[in-house]
């Protein structure tokens, strides 16, 4: 799903100069984990203290936020996800210096449909649901009926990170079924008794779904801090080079008191 918000206020003051944009608003892009609810949040807050600032956020995926650094048309790039060693040498080739600021932290949750009994799984068990090895419920406890998997698209940063953490890189079975959102993967769980998929903690509360134990842990704040829950990872704002000018005062605001009660208020993990 593409999704752009655009917060209308203006100041050269707080400009950056970009090839190809106005000079007059912070662009920021990638990642739809941060920019759907955290990133407009923070803008607005950030806003509110800075009249006459002005954003255009659009959060499309991981990767065309890491791209939007390296290619010099956003400020900021957002992903949540690490970067993949082809951006590192792309970004090289560019003579971009890529620079991580980590905004929030977040942990990746397995959600099923609320009628479902399970309430735990193995990671070992996560693996071979999404990789198509098993396909009915029956052969990892459940009741019997075949297995609906939701995924992420392949711009998304979840959708590698998972690939990765949750699935000892494989490849996703074939018949998973890919989202553009965190919502919308929440809301086919929902709707569907064998559904099975993964969102970030902003998400968990959503209805009809319920969250999956992985070896024996939930994801929470206090686990995914304390390295208990193994699908834990950081939120990241991108920058070519460390920040400066309107960047480096917007992430700056990100990792203030207020900033971070943003964080916390849209589901995701202060960073300590």
């Amino acid at each position: 799903m593409k999704y752009t918000k655009i917060l209308s206020i203006a100041t050269a003051a707080l400009a950056i100069a970009l090839p190809g944009f106005a000079q007059d608003k912070l662009v920021i892009k990638g990642s739809d984990t941060l920019g759907a609810k955290m990133i407009p949040k923070i803008a607005e807050a950030y806003e509110n203290k800075n009249p006459g600032s002005k954003f255009e956020i659009a959060a499309e995926g991981s990767s065309t936020g890491i791209a939007a650094i390296i290619d010099g048309t956003a400020h900021i790039g957002m992903s949540s996800r690490e970067l993949k060693g082809k951006e590192k040498a792309a970004a090289g080739s560019n003579g971009v210096r890529l620079v991580k600021t980590v905004v929030a932290n977040d942990a990746v949750a397995v959600i099923v449909n609320a009628s479902n009994p399970l309430s735990k799984l193995s990671l070992k068990d996560i693996e071979r649901i999404f990789t198509g090895d098993v396909t009915n419920w029956s052969a990892v406890g459940g009741k019997s009926g075949g297995i609906s998997g939701y995924t992420r698209n392949t711009s998304s940063g979840t959708y590698a990170f998972f690939q990765k953490f949750a699935m000892a890189k494989r490849d996703y079975g074939s018949a998973t079924q890919k989202m553009a959102g965190n919502e919308q993967i929440a809301t086919e769980v929902a709707n569907n008794p064998n559904g099975i998929g993964y969102v970030g903690l902003a998400y968990v509360g959503a209805k009809g779904i319920k969250v999956i134990a992985v070896d024996g842990v939930l994801p929470s704040a206090t686990t995914a801090n304390d390295g208990s829950y193994k699908l834990a990872r950081g939120l990241n704002c991108f920058t070519n080079g460390a920040p400066t000018g309107a960047a480096k005062k917007f992430l700056d605001f990100a990792l203030t008191a207020p900033g971070q009660k943003i964080v916390a208020s849209t589901g995701f993990v202060p960073v300590k």
